[in-house]
């Protein structure tokens, strides 16, 4: 059966933006017209309107959905606490009606939680494209000549086309540099004069940009497991890898320790090897449906999406039932799965356009593309390449330079003290990421360290969790160097 092509079903990064500061009310309707939200009546929902182009703000407009839960001491409350969870193309909206858990009782009780759908995703004017251009992506992302180049180039081109014409105008302006300018008009919108963010993952990018173009209305960034836009297409790919392979490592140490293991006792690196090998051959499946045949993208995808919340036994369980064809004796959590196809109305969203407009990541031809390969190989012998940076590179194989944002060393100048928040061993974006955010934004930036593995650390230790909270509320920065020891089964996203 032909599956969509993996980048568009996992989602789960020179010179600055040509874009000019711009003041928040230039170009947008300021009041929101709060009403329960259909989905959970605790929550208010709303709009935001903001310009399409914000160069041009008496242009043609795009809706932002919003949401938004007060705070439940209104005698205590600080202002607004606008959420990013990341993604791309994950939904601020839904984190805030599902994600009551999240945060902790003393930052509910003193900030209104605001959350939004960024232009090109969910309720926002989505990023949409034919489920039948999708399908047709060539088989093997792992290519292995010019001929396999050109196919896929080919192919990235009538689909980036496909969605471009299926989206409508806002296809060209979903850029991160753009949604800058959308939370500055929501910070206004809701009343606060600096803003009070926590970004998650891509989310971070948000607050790094936020930061770089508004310092003076910067009240406190907290920046959750740190993208580096900075990098270009070799290091992209080259410490993607790296990061994807550090948690394998982070695997093969548990299992050799822990008795529990269902791999314990064996050569764990050599039972992968041979998975691979097979997956190769396209002679493995996912277990419980022979239909569904993995390729050796997917299969690596697996480990990766366990080391998100570390979620070793249950990873053991499934390599084990991958090659015998059993059952795991485990449920898996729902993110740990591979999602097949979301399909509706002939229609699939691509918010990974996001990333395309972020990131000019060129590959001129079959032969660079071999360099870049064999280096990810080298860096990553078990795992070969990140599922996300490789994604992200495959599904921007035909954007068009310049890009609307281009990457560039951050340059932050005026603004108060952020807090960058990032795991020793997170799978996506890598410690070394969020070092190298740090040096570039300099003695404006404070770095916590968690020292565990799992991607995002607000939720994996009362320490981090203390950290963070004691920031956005009072401003107060953990000692420089600070690091929050791992906690053992610290899971992955509470509801």
């Amino acid at each position: 059966m032909r599956r969509p092509l993996l980048f568009l079903a996992v989602v789960m990064t020179m010179a600055t933006s040509v874009f000019p500061l711009t003041r928040a009310a230039a170009g947008t309707t300021n009041d929101i017209t709060w009403t329960p939200c259909a989905e959970n009546p605790a929550a208010e929902c709303g709009t935001l309107t903001v310009p399409i182009d914000w160069r041009t703000p008496g242009g043609p407009t795009v809706d932002l959905a919003v949401a938004r839960r007060k705070a439940t001491d209104p005698a205590a409350r600080t202002g607004s606490l606008i959420v990013n969870p990341g993604g791309p193309g994950e939904s601020g909206v839904d984190f805030v009606l599902r994600r009551t858990a999240f945060f902790s009782e003393e930052l509910t009780r003193r900030f209104d939680l605001i959350g939004f759908d960024p232009r090109g995703v969910a309720r926002s004017n989505p990023v949409v494209c034919s489920a039948d251009v999708v399908q047709q992506a060539p088989a093997d992302p792992f290519m292995k000549s010019q001929a396999d180049f050109d196919l896929w180039l080919d192919y990235s081109r009538r689909l980036r086309a496909d969605c471009r014409a299926r989206t409508g105008p806002l296809f060209d302006h979903v850029d991160t540099a753009s949604v800058v300018n959308d939370v500055d008009a929501l910070r206004a919108a809701v009343g606060d004069t600096r803003l009070t963010f926590y970004g998650l993952s891509y989310g971070t990018l948000i607050g790094q940009l936020y930061a770089e173009r508004f310092p003076g209305r910067v009240r406190a960034l907290a920046l959750d497991s740190n993208v580096d836009h900075s990098l270009g297409t070799a290091a992209f790919l080259g410490t993607g890898a790296a990061t994807a392979q550090d948690s394998f490592d982070e695997f093969v140490t548990w299992c050799e320790r822990e008795s529990s293991c269902a791999l314990h006792g064996q050569d764990v690196r050599a039972f992968w090897s041979s998975l691979l090998e097979r997956a190769g051959r396209g002679q493995v499946h996912y277990p419980g449906d022979p239909s569904f045949v993995l390729t050796t993208l997917e299969l690596i995808r697996l480990p990766f999406s366990a080391a998100y919340g570390s979620y070793w036994q249950q990873l053991a369980e499934l390599m084990a039932a991958i090659d015998s064809g059993a059952t795991p004796r485990s449920a898996l959590p729902e993110t740990f799965t591979l999602r097949r196809e979301h399909l509706r109305e002939g229609l699939v969203a691509n918010p990974l356009q996001i990333v395309c407009e972020d990131f000019h990541l060129p590959i001129r031809g079959y032969p660079e593309f071999a360099a870049h390969l064999r280096r990810m190989k080298r860096l990553a012998p078990d795992m070969l390449v990140s599922p996300l940076t490789y994604s992200f590179t495959m599904a921007c194989l035909a954007e068009p330079a310049p890009v609307p944002n281009p990457q560039h060393r951050l340059r932050v100048s005026g603004a108060p003290v952020l807090l960058l928040a990032n795991s020793l061993h997170d799978p996506s974006t890598g410690y070394a990421w969020a070092s190298n955010v740090a040096r570039q934004i300099g003695r404006e930036a404070r770095l916590l360290t968690y020292e565990g593995g799992g991607h995002s650390v607000y939720y994996r230790s009362a320490c981090a969790r203390d950290a963070i909270d004691r920031y956005l509320i009072a401003g107060t920065l953990p000692t420089d160097g600070a690091r929050c020891p791992a906690v053992e089964n610290a899971g992955d996203f509470v509801s």
